[in-house]
């Protein structure tokens, strides 16, 4: 037998030495690795009153599972009334990521697809860890205790924020949250940060569960000319589905800007007709509009009788009578939306005989320079393609008239009027290509594409449109505003826009996100005074919100 060479006998001692076992630190021993720390500044509104709100995200990524304890979390609170930020907390929410965006939770998600948004799971105790909680101090600045030892992979914790409605100069305000520093193992640990830190209030306006309903849904918004603003929206009570089904539509109305609300009022509810149960008698996707000229408010909405429950869109079938088709049912109020009319029928003012669906925008109508009223509507043709267009009155909402569609294979949509008897509708297009915008000259009868057909973004959704003429606003600017999910994929990233030529151009610098999470994605604009705009959405936060914002944080002004 040959002899062995030396390193051979070292390679062979190496093969049957047992291996070292991983060091094992103790709490005391010094940590010279150091974990990966991301700080993520989300843009989510602020609810007023709310105990949670996420203001920041910290994932924190512990690897193989070192010995890391995370001592504290510190924060700066600023932009705000003193006291008006009652409370800021740190949330341990384990290897579960709180935000939809990110988030592999399996409950989040399937709560999201049952009700959309305010589901909170990423507060519940069960889900989320309250460790640190106080109030900020009168600089605005607060440690935050945490204590929490790190468990293997990725580490969750958010900053949340509790924001008093009565403390606050004005729900338009905008409060900066910035972490600044995060203590582990007894040092200040390194971290990059992402993200603005800037946050916005809003009023959860209608939740999951409020008065005992299901989903809220389909807003609309409108300001009256006592500076009141009525807001619309679909009263859901079993499900969120869409017609055929148990729909009442709800109103809500705040005389203080939107700061507070009263309570919800049901005006229009079609009961038993006809001798079948509510919930085949459901009514829904308003409109509103208010006659500038004599200050009567409109609401008109969609009812369906019958169709075993099943879906309205595709088992409506055409003809004038209930047992055979949709009906355009209007109610209105004299009285600053505080009473309303009995709802009145107008199909047979508006509908063609061959047309299926007949439905109204969703989200609000206008009053033209010469007093004229207009709804945008839409309809399903014989052919099974919807199409969108217009409806209007020239007697003050006695009697409705209707010429056809803008264009084809378009559903929601919404009106303005962009110059003296020249009306824009912008359309939901469902080819998934952008919306399709046309204008008319002649009240529908004929209609133009806009050069901004197709610009503008969206993931196939209803949006918001509002003319601001130059002398009903602070920046003395003639304004197009328009809002909708800025995306083509999901209902997110929730984002005001402005053009100042008309609808041409929307250039990147007037544009504003409030919302970056999934929601359903419907909104609707109004103007509250004349240097803030009212926002009326299906945000990531709660199923209706509302929101103020000043024109000068969307247009930027030299």
């Amino acid at each position: 037998m040959k002899s062995l060479s030396f390193a051979a006998l070292v390679l062979m001692a190496a093969w049957w030495m047992p291996a070292a076992a991983d060091p094992v630190l103790s709490e005391k021993e010094p940590v010279t690795w150091r974990p990966d720390v991301k700080v993520t500044n989300v843009c989510l509104p602020a609810v007023l009153d709310r105990e949670h709100n996420v203001a920041a995200v910290i994932c924190i990524d512990n690897g193989d599972g070192k010995a890391i304890t995370v001592d504290d979390v510190s924060v700066a609170v600023s932009g705000i009334p003193g006291g008006a930020v009652s409370n800021v907390s740190l949330m341990y929410t384990g290897t579960m990521a709180p935000l939809y965006s990110e988030t592999v939770s399996q409950g989040i998600r399937t709560m999201f697809s049952y009700y959309g948004a305010s589901q909170g799971i990423f507060a519940d105790a069960d889900y989320a860890m309250r460790l640190g909680s106080c109030r900020p101090e009168k600089d605005g600045t607060a440690v935050l205790a945490a204590g929490k030892k790190l468990v293997r992979g990725k580490n969750w914790f958010y900053v949340s924020v509790s924001v008093d409605r009565r403390k606050i100069r004005e729900i338009s305000d905008v409060f900066r949250l910035e972490v600044t520093g995060v203590g582990i193992n007894g040092t200040p640990a390194a971290f990059v940060q992402e993200g603005c830190a800037e946050h916005r209030l809003a009023v959860g306006l209608r939740n999951h569960g409020d008065d005992g309903v299901f989903a809220y849904r389909i807003p609309g918004l409108v300001t009256t000319p006592d500076g009141t603003l009525i807001a619309v929206y679909d009263v859901r009570y079993h499900t969120s589905q869409d017609l055929q089904e148990d729909i009442d539509i709800g109103m809500s109305r705040s005389t203080d800007g939107g700061r507070t609300w009263e309570k919800m009022k049901i005006i229009m509810d079609m009961g038993e007709w006809g001798g079948l149960p509510e919930a085949q008698n459901g009514i829904g996707d308003p409109a509103v509009l208010v006659d500038d000229e004599t200050g009567e408010i409109f609401v008109v909405a969609v009812w369906t009788h019958g169709l075993g429950n099943g879906r309205a869109w595709n088992q409506v079938g055409d003809g004038f009578s209930p047992e055979e088709t949709a009906q355009l049912m209007l109610v209105s109020s004299i009285d600053d939306g505080r009473t309303w009319s009995a709802p009145r029928n107008i199909t047979g003012q508006v509908k063609q005989k061959d047309w299926r669906f007949t439905l109204q925008g969703p989200g609000r109508g206008i009053t033209m320079q010469d007093g004229t009223l207009v709804f945008p509507i839409q309809y399903v043709g014989q052919d099974r393609v919807p199409n969108a267009g217009i409806m209007y009155s020239k007697d003050h909402g006695q009697t409705w008239h209707c010429h056809g569609h803008a264009w084809t294979n378009t559903t929601e949509s919404q009106v303005a009027e962009v110059g003296s008897g020249v009306l824009m509708l912008n359309m939901r297009n469902n080819r998934g290509t952008g919306r399709i915008v046309c204008t008319t000259e002649d009240m529908g009868r004929t209609w133009h594409v806009h050069p901004s057909s197709e610009k503008l973004r969206e993931p196939v959704c209803m949006a918001g449109l509002l003319h601001v003429p130059a002398d009903k606003n602070v920046l003395g600017k003639d304004i197009l505003l328009f809002s909708n999910p800025d995306t083509e994929q999901g209902r997110n990233h929730l984002t005001i826009k402005a053009s100042l030529d008309g609808g041409i151009t929307w250039l990147p610098e007037n544009s504003l996100l409030i919302d970056a999470e999934e929601g359903w994605g419907y909104s609707c604009l109004t103007m509250i005074d004349s240097s803030t705009v009212g926002i009326l959405y299906e945000g990531s936060v709660s199923q209706i919100v509302f929101q103020s914002v000043k024109l000068e944080d969307i247009v930027k002004t030299e």
